[in-house]
């Protein structure tokens, strides 16, 4: 019920509102930033995928998943919150053999799940709509050690913000298909204040980079932090 009350709800009934999605072919790249064809791709989770177990927090309608899943034979677990978003992703890519959706709030699933992971990953996906003191320490536990936790959040200046200056989350809104907004929590952080976060769990930063769109304006869109298990 919690999961039907979400703006992420609403935002899936509109995206699918047009009918059953169709099989796709994985996309040639994996997509971090909200510009595509702009930024590093799955370089970022290791150099090697083959046969890793990789956990995606927050797939939506499972393209990045489906790319890890097909160009670097990685065994791919993907959780979402909306069950609508996992319908469609299993309509895109449930015929894959090495890639799993899953319905669930990522921080529930963390708890609840006893496998260990080469990479855990999120693409404005929970990192950042989750405490990120209760997600970064579940994400450690289930990370095996020396390897990465990578994300992608909308960028704390954007539209000319300004980073929160406290550890609670701040008043942001989703667009909608139909172009209203919704109100929603959002941890809207820095690169220093996601390292404090990031270190009290466990994990290192190991890099931290912005990334504009200039059809969203002068200010920089997306930021893209790494981090491994000490």
């Amino acid at each position: 019920m919690l999961a039907q009350a979400s703006p992420w709800h609403v935002h899936a009934r509109q995206r699918t509102a047009s009918g059953r999605a169709e099989p796709l072919a994985a996309s040639a790249r994996m997509e971090w930033t909200t510009r595509p064809g702009s930024g590093p791709g799955a370089e970022l989770l290791g150099p090697d995928l083959r046969g890793k177990h990789i956990l995606e927090l927050g797939c939506g309608p499972g393209h990045n998943a489906a790319h890890l899943a097909t160009h670097h034979d990685a065994q791919v677990t993907a959780v979402d919150l909306v069950g609508l978003q996992i319908r469609r992703a299993r309509s895109h890519y449930g015929r894959l053999p090495n890639l799993a959706f899953t319905t669930g709030h990522a921080l529930h699933y963390l708890q609840a799940s006893g496998e260990q992971f080469d990479a855990i990953y999120s693409v404005f996906g929970a990192v950042g709509l989750v405490a990120p003191e209760l997600l970064f320490p579940a994400i450690t536990q289930h990370l095996k050690p020396g390897c990465s936790l990578a994300f992608s959040v909308p960028h704390p200046r954007r539209r000319g913000m300004r980073p929160s200056v406290s550890d609670r989350p701040q008043r942001d809104y989703v667009m909608l298909p139909d172009l209203t907004r919704l109100p929603i929590a959002r941890w809207d952080f820095d690169a220093d204040r996601w390292e404090k976060h990031l270190n009290h769990a466990g994990l290192v930063l190991a890099s931290a980079q912005e990334f504009h769109d200039v059809r969203l304006g002068q200010w920089p869109t997306t930021l893209l932090i790494t981090a491994r298990r000490a």
